[in-house]
């Protein structure tokens, strides 16, 4: 397969994954506290609406363009709306781009705001 090419079309979100690594609302704080990095992985118009403050915006649609730049020693977190577009995201870079350090947040967004956590607005 070419490298270039890797992350799978996006009708595989349709299927569900069997397990994936994750992290729960009440553990991302501390582990951000720890130095985690935190991606949001929704698109422009969802990102522009509001954001977990300290994320890094880096799109699902565009992860070809950056996934290569993700550090190896360092703990990072996916978070899209619900968690289903990062567990798959998550899922693709731990089988096809050979991450251990990759966890997807339980919930997502939604999740975030459910526990009481606040948003940063644009």
């Amino acid at each position: 397969m070419n490298q270039e090419a890797w992350v799978p079309c996006l009708s595989v979100f349709r299927h569900r994954i069997p397990h994936v690594p994750s992290i729960a609302v009440q553990d991302l704080v501390d582990l951000l506290a720890g130095g985690a990095l935190l991606l949001d992985i929704r698109e422009s118009g969802e990102w522009a609406e509001s954001r977990i403050a300290g994320a890094e915006f880096r799109p699902l649609s565009a992860m070809n363009e950056w996934w290569r730049e993700l550090p190896r020693d360092r703990t990072i977190v996916l978070y899209c709306r619900s968690g289903s577009r990062s567990a798959h995201a998550t899922n693709v870079l731990i089988k096809r781009a050979h991450y251990d350090n990759v966890l997807s947040l339980t919930g997502g967004i939604i999740a975030w705001v459910k526990a009481g956590f606040a948003l940063e607005q644009a």
